[in-house]
């Protein structure tokens, strides 16, 4: 059986402003639409399911985000997840400058959780904490501009 990664899912709180952050770092918008009916109660398990949708992708469009805005039924908000908790976790990006992208991140007020890292002199890597809490990992490969 051939298995091939298509994208993340992620239901974020304000889909406008998840767009800019991951726009403003390099991703595209590669499609937006509203969707609801019975094949999305039925692939997502959930009544009623209705929401406003965004693909985004990486410039080398190896990538893909799907981002999630529900319209009903009403998004449940929760604490944002720790790096030390099971499941879902994070996205990761390799970026070419490790500080444009947190300059980047800035502007969103979008901070690392704690500082940037250097990982054996192979990569410069931080987590920040973006829209809708998302943890998001910046690394930048040491070596390369």
């Amino acid at each position: 059986m051939a298995i091939k990664l298509e994208n993340v899912g992620i239901a974020v709180e304000d889909l406008e402003a998840t767009i800019a952050f991951f726009t403003d770092l390099g991703l595209s918008v590669v499609g937006r639409d509203t969707v609801s009916g019975e094949w999305t109660d039925t692939a997502v398990g959930l009544d009623g399911n209705h929401a406003k949708i965004a693909m985004l992708q990486t410039p080398d469009g190896h990538g893909s985000i799907e981002l999630f805005e529900y319209i009903h039924p009403d998004a449940i908000a929760t604490t944002p997840t720790l790096p030390n908790e099971i499941g879902m976790h994070r996205i990761a990006f390799s970026v070419d400058d490790i500080d444009e992208a947190l300059q980047i991140a800035a502007r969103h007020g979008c901070h690392p959780l704690r500082g940037v890292a250097n990982y054996q002199d192979v990569y410069k890597l931080t987590y920040v904490r973006g829209p809708s809490g998302i943890i998001v990992m910046l690394a930048q490969e040491l070596g390369k501009s």
